[in-house]
């Protein structure tokens, strides 16, 4: 019993010190996360890495063309509409993007790129998810749908950004366009559901705790009944004062017909024929 109690005390401590730890590294790397702007999904193109100018003939747009109609449909999760979008944290979120051309002139699908900015400004980037190049060709009277998926990171939970999601697409004649297909803000939320690290460690804890209080209260019972027996053996042992004194005899509860052996008389000892015979014999033996 003392050797389960001990390791019940050590396991305790032991869980303890784990879950501070553990809660502490999440904190770390919470903070790290806060600071760090995550850019390494930001594709650059190879003229713009060596330094080099971009061409003063190509006509970039920031609008869509006219002939060029787009459509946005999350799938994961699913939303009504596009208006108080609230993204899980640390989930896949996807989405799909409709192009249609009603116009006479073949459009080129070249990239679909998502990202994160800072709610009150625009310009500032928060996260860069994958820049996704298709190079489709989409002719006149025809539809393409294109899939795009990212995570948004644990560390955004609770917190609204602005949520940028951009196609760029050319002519025939080499007009370029950069058509936002959605620019607003959402709402990231954290997401309540498995058992993550510190609740297994909550649990852990508190199935510890139980074993302990069990422990404690079966070593209490154990105890007191042992008081309990060992007080009423000896209490028995003190009133127990025996037949010492002969009167005190009580023989109204045995039949009259057995009274009877008080009056009888006593047999004389070595009375037997065996006894007499024996007798006689030495008699005679020491008269020779």
């Amino acid at each position: 019993m003392k050797f389960l109690f001990n390791l019940l005390v050590l396991s305790f401590c032991s869980v303890l010190i784990c879950h501070s730890g553990l809660r502490y590294t999440l904190a770390k790397e919470d903070e790290i996360e806060d600071e760090v702007v995550d850019v390494e999904n930001e594709e650059v193109s190879p003229e713009v890495a060596q330094g080099a100018e971009e061409p003063e003939n190509v006509d970039v747009k920031d609008t869509g063309s006219v002939n060029a109609n787009l459509f946005l449909l999350f799938t994961k999760p699913t939303f009504p509409s596009l208006s108080n979008i609230e993204l899980p944290a640390g989930k896949q979120v996807e989405f799909l993007v409709g192009f249609s051309n009603k116009g006479s002139l073949d459009f080129t699908i070249e990239t679909l790129d998502a990202s994160f900015r800072f709610p009150r400004d625009f310009s500032y980037h928060i996260q860069n998810f994958t820049t996704i190049q298709y190079e489709k060709k989409v002719k006149p009277g025809y539809q393409a749908t294109l899939s795009y998926s990212f995570v948004p990171a644990d560390s955004f939970a609770g917190r609204p950004f602005g949520l940028s999601i951009n196609l760029a697409y050319r002519d025939e004649f080499g007009t370029q366009f950069y058509e936002k297909v959605y620019n607003d803000t959402v709402n990231i939320i954290e997401v309540e559901e498995g058992l993550d690290g510190e609740t297994f460690f909550l649990y852990v804890f508190l199935c510890a705790g139980v074993l302990l209080l069990l422990v404690i209260g079966q070593h209490f019972l154990y105890s007191v009944g042992k008081k309990r027996v060992g007080g009423g053996s000896k209490k028995n042992l003190q009133l127990e004062t025996g037949t010492k004194n002969k009167n005190d005899i009580d023989y109204d509860w045995i039949p009259n017909h057995l009274k009877t052996f008080n009056k009888s008389p006593k047999v004389a000892k070595n009375k037997s024929p065996i006894s007499k015979a024996r007798k006689a014999k030495r008699t005679a033996g020491f008269d020779d």
